[in-house]
């Protein structure tokens, strides 16, 4: 009889990481860190607030609890400085993280920012949205807008939940905002971070005055972010197919970009791009930062300060527990639409992406826990990275 090869448990706060907001820190490297800190220390340093409202109704909040299959809704947004309250927060990336009902394994599902879906009416008290079709990143835009500050957060989270819902069914769970802004404080503590960088990859939005050698940008950006202009005299940052070390300002810049990489792959990309990033964090913590009396508690805020979380009515401790049987190198991530392009061009909002009829079937299996059997099925939309 075969025996069973018995996995190396990560530490608590990894999953702890893992079930909100930094889920992709963990990845490929946080089951063999050795972290002395407690799951106190590090619960104190994650923000915590209404996020998913009104797509959870009083009966479910009343019932809940942590068994069976999870669905957890994990958004990154760049909140820069003037995005509120006058332009609204977009939602960068999104990803619904499946957690089925034996809590050992965990699927993540990335949703293209350009998703072409329908929007529900919905008024956060200051301007109200109509409701139809439209870029599903545009959900949080239309929750967030003429708000700022953590009203900004819970509205756009909230129309983007209640987006989802009408979309796939499924209510969440739990919900985490990680803010890529603050990654750059992690880097900070760390003092770089190291990677493989898998395509050539220009900046839109840092280069340098080629007759000042200061620091300018490199291109005219459109209102939604995306790349209207080249400006004459500038250099844009170039980040080479091969291994780099990036400085903090460098990182954040890189984990933008999606206009203008090598293989025109855009959303998906950019997507790749981030969880790699994540993972050379934390890789970089294990090495650098989590062994270390002096960096750890830096470490930890830093960490603890890029997310805000929505824990469903269950505390942080309890989906720590229950998630014990989940090492981050366990998690499986699945390309819906194959990871390929699906455009349309749609009046008065531009380029838009469809899902596929397959990438509508990987979303209900992720309501009917059935992801595994999807992924079985489709060998091609589980991504090697």
């Amino acid at each position: 009889m075969k025996r069973k090869v018995r996995r190396r448990r990560s530490p608590r706060w990894a999953r702890l990481c893992l079930v909100f907001g930094a889920v992709l820190t963990v990845v490929g490297g946080g089951s063999v860190v050795a972290l002395q800190a407690t799951v106190d220390a590090a619960t104190k340093a994650v923000s915590q607030q209404s996020l998913i409202g009104s797509a959870k109704t009083t009966e479910e909040v009343k019932h809940a609890s942590i068994t069976g299959a999870k669905n957890i809704l994990l958004v990154g947004i760049d909140a820069r400085k003037d995005a509120l309250p006058t332009a609204g927060t977009r939602s960068d990336s999104i990803i619904l993280l499946h957690i089925p009902s034996d809590h050992d394994s965990g699927y993540m599902i990335s949703l293209p920012r350009d998703s072409y879906v329908p929007i529900p009416a919905y008024d956060n008290g200051k301007q109200s949205f109509a409701g139809g079709k439209n870029k599903i990143n545009s959900a949080f835009f239309f929750g967030s807008r003429g708000l700022t500050g953590e009203a900004a957060l819970s509205h756009g989270f909230e129309l983007l939940s209640l987006t989802i819902k009408e979309l796939t069914g499924i209510t969440p769970d739990a919900g985490a905002i990680i803010d890529f802004q603050g990654f750059k404080n992690v880097v900070n503590v760390l003092g770089k971070v190291c990677m493989y960088v898998d395509e050539d990859t220009t900046s839109i939005h840092i280069g340098k005055d080629n007759k000042t050698g200061k620091t300018a940008a490199p291109y005219v950006i459109n209102p939604d972010g995306t790349l209207k202009s080249k400006i004459k005299g500038v250099t844009a940052n170039f980040y080479a197919k091969g291994n780099h070390c990036f400085t903090p300002t460098e990182a954040l810049d890189f984990v933008r970009q999606r206009d203008l990489l090598a293989n025109n792959d855009f959303d998906y990309g950019r997507q790749r791009h981030q969880q790699q990033f994540f993972k050379a964090i934390i890789n970089q913590a294990v090495k650098d930062g989590l062994n270390s009396p002096t960096k750890l508690p830096g470490l930890i805020t830093a960490i603890g300060k890029t997310m805000t979380v929505d824990t469903g009515g269950i505390s942080l401790e309890d989906w720590v527990f229950a998630m014990k049987g989940i090492n981050p190198s366990d998690l499986i991530t699945i390309k819906t639409n194959e990871g390929k392009f699906n455009p349309e061009k749609v009046a008065g909002i531009g380029d838009v992406e469809i899902l596929s009829d397959d990438s509508l079937d990987l979303l209900k299996a992720a309501k009917n826990d059935t992801v595994a059997t999807f992924a079985a099925t489709h060998p091609t939309w589980v991504s090697a990275t």
